[in-house]
This record gives structure tokens, C-alpha cells and sequence, in this order.
């Protein structure tokens, strides 16, 4: 099925809808384990601002796995804590933007028109989207949009994981998916505060972990690393497969495993609750920190962010870039694991500004 409704012509021009401008965006009307069946691209009205809130025209966005499990309602439990039971509350799954803010309503003083930003907000596969302040930042300036799209969420969360162990110069941190959205800035952030780190990815993602400053890359599919050998101050586990008890037995006497996310388990109920109740268990048992994380988006995170970017010179590894239109093949490759590093959708022809020659050459592109 083409993700394009028939409704839309090649060439799109914005029309009067109920008085108001119509947009460009990704609608969702039900779960389906399909996205390429579930998303259609339609002509719908520019979203209304609130109080807190800002009007931006949205040139990337950027794909996670958190977008999968939006588009598909999967594990179930997720529909019973609130997203919608039958069929899904938010009408898009998009979640971090980069762009320029289009207009402010009266009151709001941090941002004004013309502003390049970058955030999450609801419904980022659009043309234009109304995103809090609160969620807002803006853009470093060494930036493009499609590279200032894959911060907000996964860059967030990687810095969040890391500052969750206290992170000092000269420890030894382990990424496991160090190939992955979350992985790739885990291992930048932490060189960043001047650790050693290794990452575990499959074979044909080693050259991408070693490109973004690895000191060590380790191939899971070649025998169980997890064997005795060397002990980490810090893990950040962003694939939830190997068992705590296992990753426990990596860790310093005091060191800290951050669950990122859980991509075990099965449908029903994930397996989500289940390693962050097994987590809390073995904290009290051994005088290691076992968390789950539950990261922020906020303001405050998006210029932490943007200090490092300046500071250090982060880059995402932008595995590939996908039309809006092609939204649903952007989430079908995440959960295919042909993802390297992070997935954009270029919803404007500014956002299109291609990254360095040396980060393309990262990616794999």
C-alpha cells in the first residue's frame, strides 16, 4: 500500500481548510505492525498554538524505535497506560524536530520568528508543528536541520544515561548498540567527559562504532563477550537482550548499568517493568546501581546538548535520509536493524542540507 493517499497531487499547494492553511502531514488512524500501511500522507489543517507554545515550520525529523512502538501499539501494555486503546490518541508519531519557528503568540519572549530551533514535541511528521517551550531549544549553530533532528530524543537520552552514573575522566564505560540512535551519542557523550569507552555492535556496524571515537569495538555475534575480562565503572544496555544478572558481573564493585530500553519480551507486556523490577532487586542486593531510565525532554537537556556539540564537536551518524512520504519505510528499516546510526525524514528542501562528506562516510551512506 503507498503511503500517499490519493489525494495528493506531486506538486503540493497549501489551500483554505475551514479558514484555515493546510499542511503536509503523517496521519495515523490505527495501530498495524505495517507503518508503510498505517501512515498516510494527507492535507490537514496547520496546528493552533497554545499559550506556551510555538509555531514551527518543521525542515527534519528524525525516527526511533519509540516511533515504532507508537505506530504499531506494541507491547500492549502501552495502550492500557494511556497512548489509546483501540486505536492510537496522537494522529502521528513524529517526536524530534529541528526548524525554524514560523510565529509566537503574545507572552511567549524566549523565542520569536525567524529563530532556527530544535525539540520533541507531538506530531513531528508534518510541515509545520505547534512545540512547548518548554521543549525547545535553539539549534546549535554548526548544525544542519537533518543533523540538529537526531538530538532531542536519542542524544538526550544517551547524555541523561551517562550523567545518571556520575561519569569522571579515565573510567570505562560499555555500549551495548553502540551502532544504534541512543548508541552512537552514548559513546561520543562519554569520550566527551573523557572515559574509555568500548561498544558492542554486530560485524557490520564496527567500522561505524570505531569512526565515532570508540577506543574498542566488540562483535556480539562472535561468541559471548560477557565472559570474564574486563569490569566497567559504567554500561548503558540500549538493547535490553542480555540478562542483568550477566551484565551485573561486568560491572566494577560499585559501577552503574543504566537500562535505556527493552526490546525483549513479548508483545503483551514487553519486557520493560519486568528488568526494571529485577533491576531494583539486585541494587539491594549488591552495592552496584542497576536503574531503568526514564529520561526528560526539556529545554534544559536540548542546551546541554548544544554546550557539547560547541564544546566538543559531536556529530550524529546519519545512516539515511527518507522523504515524508516515506516515513513508514523510515520505521520499518528501525525495527529491521538496517539502521545505522540515525534515521531522518527531510520534510522541507532547507532540511535536505546534507551533512559533511566525513559524516556521510560514518554512516555508511
Amino acid at each position: 500500500m503507498n503511503v500517499v493517499s490519493s489525494e495528493i497531487t506531486k506538486q503540493h499547494e497549501p489551500q483554505d481548510l475551514a479558514g484555515q492553511r493546510t499542511m503536509q502531514s503523517i496521519v495515523q488512524e490505527r495501530y498495524g505492525t505495517d507503518p508503510k500501511a498505517v501512515l498516510t500522507l494527507r492535507d490537514i489543517a496547520r496546528p493552533v498554538v497554545g499559550d506556551e507554545q510555538v509555531l514551527v515550520r518543521v525542515h527534519a525529523a528524525s525516527v526511533d524505535m519509540g516511533t515504532w512502538h507508537l505506530t504499531t501499539g506494541m507491547p500492549y501494555l502501552m495502550r492500557m497506560m494511556g497512548f489509546g486503546f483501540g486505536a492510537p490518541k496522537a494522529k502521528n508519531p513524529g517526536r524530534a524536530i529541528a526548524g525554524v519557528v514560523e510565529s509566537v503568540p503574545p507572552g511567549v519572549t524566549e523565542f520569536k520568528p525567524g529563530d532556527q530551533v530544535y525539540g520533541s514535541c507531538d506530531a513531528a511528521f508534518a510541515e509545520y508543528a505547534a512545540v512547548d517551550t518548554k521543549r525547545l531549544a535553539l539549534k546549535p549553530a554548526s548544525l544542519s536541520f537533518d543533523e540538529a533532528a537526531a538530538f532531542p530524543i536519542s542524544g538526550g537520552t544517551a547524555l541523561q544515561a551517562i550523567q545518571k552514573a556520575n561519569l569522571r575522566a579515565g573510567q570505562n564505560v560499555l555500549v551495548l548498540g553502540a551502532s544504534g540512535g541512543v548508541g552512537t551519542f552514548a559513546v561520543q557523550i562519554a569520550k566527551a567527559y573523557g572515559a574509555r569507552v568500548t561498544g558492542v555492535c554486530r560485524t557490520s556496524k564496527m567500522d561505524l562504532v570505531r569512526a565515532i571515537g570508540a577506543d574498542e569495538v566488540i562483535d556480539y555475534t562472535q561468541g559471548n563477550f560477557a565472559t570474564p575480562g574486563p569490569r566497567y565503572d559504567l554500561i548503558i544496555d540500549t538493547g535490553g537482550s542480555r540478562p542483568l544478572t550477566e551484565l551485573r558481573r561486568m560491572l566494577t564493585r560499585k559501577g552503574t548499568l543504566v537500562l535505556v530500553g527493552s526490546e525483549s519480551g513479548g508483545n503483551t507486556f514487553g519486557d520493560f517493568l519486568g528488568r526494571a523490577l529485577k533491576a531494583m532487586v539486585l541494587s539491594m542486593l549488591f552495592p552496584q546501581s542497576l536503574v531503568m531510565l526514564a529520561s526528560r525532554e526539556s529545554t534544559e537537556v536540548l542546551n546541554e546538548l548544544r554546550d557539547l556539540v560547541d564544546a566538543h564537536g559531536l556529530r550524529p551518524a546519519i545512516g539515511r535520509s527518507y522523504s515524508l512520504r516515506d516515513t513508514g519505510a523510515a520505521i520499518e528499516d528501525i525495527k529491521a536493524g538496517r539502521a545505522r546510526g540515525k534515521l531522518i525524514v527531510t520534510i522541507d528542501s532547507a532540511g535536505a542540507r546534507s551533512t559533511t562528506e566525513a559524516h556521510r562516510l560514518i554512516a555508511g551512506t
